[in-house]
């Protein structure tokens, strides 16, 4: 897991560079090592093409922000609207929004001081991941994350740079599912009721031929437009994480 984070810490720092990288797939004799460093650079970016959508599941708040909406979508009982692009599109937005404080330390501690090689590789490696560290562990439950230390069968750690990313990815990511299933069943809870209602009256009228989704669904939506429902959501979804 280093090993990943590493690539997207270089390819930073690649795409900051004054110059562009230079691509040399030949084998002849290397003259300087930074001629090797830049020949490897474009397996870095490929690489990093590769996992940047396990990087950005894993270590941010986009699975529980697409959860969500994916859940108001089911609650609300509609099929194509909005369109999955627009969800995706919305959640990547929410976690730019919220990301940006820890990506901006991040960088400020690590990329620029690597940069002007006032520190190290090691060093810039370990303020670069810092931040993201401290936003994971601001979310994830103790047991989740106790349960696999439990499975490793290892002590418990006595600060936060003692938890390795190994045990703590898969421990934020089960506390993020559990959030955002948690988040999802309020939201089912209005509209369930509405059609629950819409239901009961149309049995009790005699038009069980009648599908309820008719009715309930166009009540859902101006029930929803006037509560401002994005409003609500996006509001408190942003401040639902710590």
């Amino acid at each position: 897991m280093k090993i990943l984070v590493s690539l997207l810490l270089f390819t930073s720092l690649l795409f900051a560079a004054d110059t562009p990288p230079v691509v040399n797939l030949s084998v002849a004799a290397l003259q300087e090592p930074t001629q090797f460093v830049r020949t490897i650079n474009i397996a870095i970016i490929l690489g990093l093409l590769v996992l940047a959508p396990t990087l950005l599941l894993m270590v941010t708040s986009f699975t529980r922000i697409l959860i969500v909406f994916s859940l108001l979508k089911q609650a609300m009982g509609l099929q194509q609207t909005p369109p999955s692009q627009v969800i995706v599109s919305m959640a990547l937005i929410l976690t730019i929004f919220i990301m940006e404080p820890y990506a901006k330390k991040s960088w400020n501690e690590a990329v620029v001081p690597y940069m002007d090689k006032k520190i190290g590789y090691e060093v810039a490696f370990e303020k670069g991941v810092q931040p993201f560290k401290e936003f994971m562990i601001k979310n994830t439950r103790e047991s989740d994350l106790g349960l696999f230390y439990r499975i490793k069968k290892l002590k418990n750690p006595k600060n936060i740079n003692d938890v390795p990313l190994t045990l703590l990815m898969p421990a934020f990511i089960i506390s993020e599912l559990r959030t955002a299933f948690e988040i999802g069943f309020l939201i089912f809870l209005p509209f369930l009721v509405i059609d629950i209602i819409v239901a009961s009256i149309l049995m009790s009228l005699g038009m069980m031929m009648l599908p309820p989704v008719m009715i309930s669904l166009p009540i859902k939506l101006i029930f929803f437009i006037v509560i401002d429902g994005w409003f609500l959501i996006i509001g408190n979804l942003a401040q639902s994480f710590k």
